[in-house]
């Protein structure tokens, strides 16, 4: 069939090359991979980019409080913390590129990276329409699964949430077109080895703390191939788990559940398609305090990325507040990216020393404007309970209320 000047011939065959290339990444993302272990590293190199925006600020905050907290490691060579400069939009849009290629040079010359917030250009910006830059981090180190921890103990919210990385709607997410000047087209990948190592990786996570239930989310009623396969994954996936249980739910009815009082303790782990995972985490966070709060890790076999779930709050710095950014989010990341290397005491120390301070004590107080802290006097207060020797202690008598 050919419509407006052959449109939907040239359609059809831009699909087919989508096509392929989906085809040769399914068969790619299905062969075995042998897992980084950290523990036989002679030394670990701890990459950090600033970013854009308020990147750099939050992410000068946070390399102040690692540098801190691993002081031992660095001045015995056993961790190494290096800062990688590139990746500011400027950059991007000059190359043309959303990752150029020395800062992806320097990127493969770490095990681990802690990235501040990155700008994407959108559609009628001004700006050429290059990928984001965490998709093609995600893409060239095969960050599959993103996860994003939310805690708030006062209502009995411990939730971990494992949100698919490398598919759905943002693996082609800047490879739709126009079909003709009234029809606009773009594409939901999902393949078999992409849903199950995430879904495996949640059920894992499930048994490996203990956790009794690992909720799926879908819209498999409606989106019923690719979704569908999602949920058919988690049903073979999850006869390898027997001791922990699962349910699914519809993404609609599911988001609602999380601000129902009454249900939303019931959630533990929850596993869910790229997009819904972006959406949902955000509400997640709101009810911890804001997307300002939350750390996010984007983990692969072999490599691992730590960020701030925000964006680069490009205003805040127009309007002269950038110095009042909040770190917290980089913050926890940080600590997401310290057990994931296996500094799991250094881990849990930061951890316990961001709730006192944002969760508990708060008596530096960020609110992004001139009548709270600056992000270093945040940072200031936050190294300050690392030193704390009796930080343990006030963690616990906390959690006890």
């Amino acid at each position: 069939m050919v419509g407006e000047d052959g449109s939907l011939s040239d359609a059809a065959e831009r699909f087919q090359v989508l096509l392929q290339e989906q085809v040769e990444r399914a068969k790619r993302i299905g062969r075995p991979v042998e897992w980084l272990d950290y523990a036989k590293l002679d030394r670990v190199v701890i990459g950090v980019i600033g970013g854009d925006g308020i990147g750099p600020i939050i992410a000068k905050e946070t390399k102040r409080v690692m540098e801190r907290l691993l002081e031992d490691e660095l001045r015995s060579g056993r961790v190494e913390i290096r800062e990688i400069g590139g990746l500011t939009i400027e950059n991007r849009v000059k190359q043309l590129k959303p990752l150029p290629e020395e800062v992806l040079a320097e990127i493969r010359k770490c095990h681990v990276l802690l990235k501040g917030p990155t700008t994407t250009p959108e559609e009628g910006s001004g700006m050429p329409n290059i990928e984001s830059a965490n998709i093609a981090i995600r893409k060239a180190f095969d960050l599959f699964a993103n996860v994003r921890p939310v805690k708030v103990p006062s209502q009995g919210i411990d939730w971990v949430f494992f949100r698919e990385n490398t598919e759905g709607e943002y693996v082609l997410g800047s490879k739709g077109f126009m079909v003709t000047p009234n029809l606009a087209v773009d594409f939901k990948v999902i393949t078999r080895p992409g849903s199950e190592r995430i879904i495996r990786l949640a059920f894992e996570h499930a048994r490996k703390t203990g956790r009794k239930r690992v909720t799926v989310v879908t819209k498999a009623n409606v989106i019923k191939t690719t979704d569908g396969l999602f949920l058919d994954a988690a049903k073979k996936v999850a006869a390898d788990f027997p001791e922990v249980k699962w349910d699914s739910w519809y993404i609609d009815v599911f988001t609602a559940k999380l601000i129902d009082e009454k249900r939303r303790r019931d959630f533990e782990v929850v596993v869910l398609p790229n997009l819904y995972g972006d959406i949902v985490t955000d509400e997640a966070a709101e009810l911890q305090g804001g997307v300002g709060t939350a750390g996010s890790a984007n983990i692969g076999a072999r490599f691992g990325m730590f960020e701030a779930i925000h964006g680069s709050a490009p205003r805040m710095v127009a309007e002269g507040r950038g110095a009042y950014a909040d770190p917290l989010s980089l913050m926890r990341a940080a600590a997401m990216l310290l057990e994931h290397i296996g500094m799991l005491e250094k881990s849990r120390r930061l951890a316990m020393a961001l709730d006192v301070c944002s969760l508990y004590e708060g008596k530096v107080k960020v609110t992004g404007r001139p009548d709270g802290a600056t992000a270093s006097q945040f940072g200031d207060y936050v190294a300050a309970a690392l030193s704390d020797p009796h930080l343990r202690e006030k963690w616990e008598s906390y959690q006890r209320g």
